[in-house]
């Protein structure tokens, strides 16, 4: 310390002294503060002696509105709570002065810090210090004006000293005054600008701006307060947005290519990196295993975590200056949001003065930042890294490794975080059922973490159907076999045989054409659930729009949701949107081409599944039809298979009666299986109503209706005995 702080100094103790105190326990770090503390108590009782000597009106009758000379004599008396220094012998100082009562110097003090610092312990004031380059001058202001947060008495002293008891913080005049500057230091009054060390790094505010610059309060944030003392909890703007506080190597990452890249970089001094994410991929998780590994610790940051009124400024200035304080970086994102409100926003983060890195799915912009970034992509978790990563998840259970194994069938895009929150889940579901956990529940674990923003342009499917319930002819069957093996291996066959096309999407599109009631929905429900997956089947009334241009955002938002979700889309009636190309005859023409165009080329870089369903597939434009994966054309039903589904949609639990004649039925009426569906429910209602089991009768007088809705007549040829019933 300088200045004033040297008045009356005692000589340094010896080393005896010194180990005596360090290897007390009571914490170095608190011990050091309050040594520092007594010394700003020593330069306080100093001034106000000298400041009531020339009291020009002891008798002053306003006195009682501030602090007389001698309240504030009494306070610095030393027989107060909270005193720092010692008056007289036998008087208790700070922890660690000498026990004859004399006052601590600052070379005591700083010699058993220094010993302390030499044993491996950690002295929080200079580590501060040192974070935020702090010299000795500014360490001496932030000590004035932290006094008041640790001592009650330093309000009203300094209420006295400003000669106003409203203001119980120290003025910038004061400091500079307590500190041995003058008023008139330009070099003193630089170190409280906001560029000097102390208001930049956020360790200390100057307040009421209005008033002149040597009356202005100076504050300590309660955060820097707390770290101090010892106080581990984070800035409160920070709370809500954790993600995680890592410990030295904690964190579990699935880029260990990308993750020793930023690790070469932040050693060679890189500050700042961009992890552009992709689906199944983990930015945030590598950089955080990165820092653990360079830094010792990380602040993360998820910002999607933030709501609509957060100052996101503020939080980027708490972010930086937790980070300086931990001595670790900052993770932060997804930016994406960030960036649409500008890129100055984006800048707050990339600039802080630790190093960051920043995530989120766009390409980066160099107006986001004014430092070159070390930009990385960072790619989805390989097989083997989801392997473990789900033996990990259920660790314990003697079912693991079976499970495990069953999980790596299934084409989850999801990244290592997901991967424990599904096992988490699936835990507690099989815990409250009194059962092993199974594959199914982990895939619901998945499944349970799709983002709901797609539902809101589509409706969700909990598949239930499975290969069995299907009737259809081999041939089909082998086609639709061949498109849930396709997103089964399609991980082995793109990256593992390198068939994949770095300048296509690895998506999966599949055209189910066939007239209505052939079974097209309900087999892409059963090949969404053979891949453990939601189907969602997209509504048209929330796409196509009469505006231009509107159409093609509301796609644009349908494949931008898909794309962070575990499901298939589902395009019912595709025609209406994939339709065949015109010739331009007027301005609705070419802005109808324009969206059939823009839809082939988002097709093409979609990375999910998506199942096209027509009944008119000479409508579909050729362009689309280069880009299907699978093409699978659904026939109506034989006799055959119609005899399997009637029997198929009249379950056991169905009260029939002994007079129905399936055969007939299945000779006679060349219908599809959702015809047939249609017909049942009919039938079961009428007998419902009728208090009785379904009869023959009920099942054609059913038929009749749906061939009334087909537009189909009804002849004696096809209903033959049953005929007079359709006749009356």
């Amino acid at each position: 310390m300088t200045g004033a702080g040297s008045q009356g100094a005692a000589e340094a103790p010896g080393p005896a002294a010194v180990e005596g105190r360090a290897g007390s326990a009571v914490d170095p770090s608190l011990r050091h503060l309050a040594g520092k503390m007594a010394i700003v108590e020593a330069r306080v009782r100093a001034i106000v002696a000298a400041r009531r000597k020339v009291d020009p009106n002891p008798d002053d009758r306003f006195r009682g509105l501030y602090v007389s000379g001698a309240q504030a004599g009494a306070l610095l008396a030393g027989d107060g709570p909270g005193a720092w220094s010692a008056g007289t012998a036998g008087e208790v100082g700070p922890p660690g002065s000498p026990a004859d009562g004399s006052p601590i110097t600052a070379a005591e003090v700083e010699a058993d810090a220094d010993l302390a610092e030499s044993q491996g312990l950690q002295i929080r004031l200079r580590a501060m210090a040192r974070a935020f380059g702090l010299g000795p001058f500014d360490e001496e202001l932030l000590l004035v004006a932290l006094a008041p947060d640790l001592d009650p008495r330093f309000e009203r002293l300094y209420g006295y000293l400003n000669d106003d008891v409203s203001r119980r913080r120290a003025s910038a005049g004061l400091a500079l005054q307590l500190c041995g500057v003058p008023p008139t230091s330009g070099a003193g009054r630089s170190r409280l600008a906001a560029t000097g060390a102390l208001v930049a790094g956020g360790l200390l505010e100057v307040e009421d701006g209005e008033r002149p610059f040597l009356t202005r309060a100076l504050r300590v944030p309660d955060r820097i307060v707390g770290y101090l003392l010892g106080d581990p909890t984070p800035d409160t703007r920070l709370t809500g947005l954790l993600a995680a506080t890592s410990e030295p190597g904690s964190a579990v990452s699935s880029g260990g290519a990308t993750q020793a890249i930023l690790e070469r970089g932040l050693r060679a001094g890189a500050t700042l990196a961009y992890f552009r994410d992709h689906v199944g991929s983990d930015a945030r998780g590598t950089a955080t295993a990165a820092f653990d590994r360079v830094q010792g610790s990380s602040l993360v940051l998820d910002l999607e975590l933030a709501a609509p009124d957060v100052d996101l400024v503020a939080v980027a200035v708490a972010a930086g200056r937790e980070a300086r304080l931990k001595g670790g970086g900052v993770v932060a994102g997804p930016i994406d949001a960030l960036a649409e409100r500008g890129a100055w926003l984006v800048r707050e983060f990339a600039d802080l003065p630790v190093p960051v890195v920043l995530h989120g799915t766009r390409a980066w912009d160099p107006t986001w930042s004014r430092t070159v970034p070390l930009v990385v992509d960072v790619q989805p978790a390989v097989a083997d890294e989801r392997s473990r990563a789900w033996r990990a998840g259920l660790r314990g259970l003697p079912e693991a490794d079976a499970v495990g194994a069953a999980m790596s069938r299934y084409p989850f895009r999801v990244a290592v975080p997901g991967i424990a929150r599904a096992a988490a889940a699936a835990r507690l579901a099989a815990r409250a059922a009194d059962r092993p956990v199974t594959a199914a529940d982990l895939a619901a674990g998945v499944r349970a973490q799709n983002a709901t923003g797609l539902e809101r342009l589509a409706r969700r499917i909990e598949p239930l159907a499975a290969w069995p319930d299907l009737v259809l002819p081999p041939d089909i069957l082998d086609h639709l076999h061949d498109l849930a093996n396709r997103a089964l291996h399609r991980d082995e066959v793109l990256d593992g045989w390198g068939l994949g096309d770095p300048n296509r999407g690895r998506g999966l599109t599949a055209l189910f054409t066939g007239d209505s009631g052939t079974g097209k929905t309900f087999s892409a429900e059963v090949v969404a659930g053979t891949l453990g997956l939601d189907l969602y089947v997209i509504d048209l009334s929330s796409v196509v729009d009469k505006y231009i241009g509107e159409t093609e955002k509301n796609l644009d938002r349908v494949f931008s949701q898909a794309d962070g979700v575990n499901g298939v889309l589902l395009f019912d009636e595709a025609d209406a949107i994939f339709g065949k190309r015109s010739e331009v005859r007027d301005a609705r023409d070419r802005y109808a081409n324009v969206e059939i165009a823009y839809l082939l080329q988002r097709m093409e870089h979609f990375d999910g599944m998506a199942i096209l369903t027509t009944n008119l597939r000479a409508n579909l434009d050729e362009a689309f039809l280069r880009r299907l994966d699978v093409l699978v054309d659904f026939p109506m039903p034989d006799e055959v298979g119609r005899r399997r589904l009637w029997v198929r949609h009249l379950p056991a639990s169905l009260p029939v009666a002994a007079d129905l004649d399936l055969d007939f039925l299945a000779h006679r009426f060349r219908i599809s299986g959702g015809n047939i569906r249609n017909i049942v429910a009919a039938a079961a209602y009428s007998a419902a109503a009728a208090g009785r089991p379904v009869a023959m009768a009920d099942l054609i007088k059913g038929t009749e209706r749906e061939y009334r809705k087909l537009g189909h007549l009804s002849t004696e040829a096809e209903f033959g005995p049953y005929f007079r019933l359709v006749a009356s």
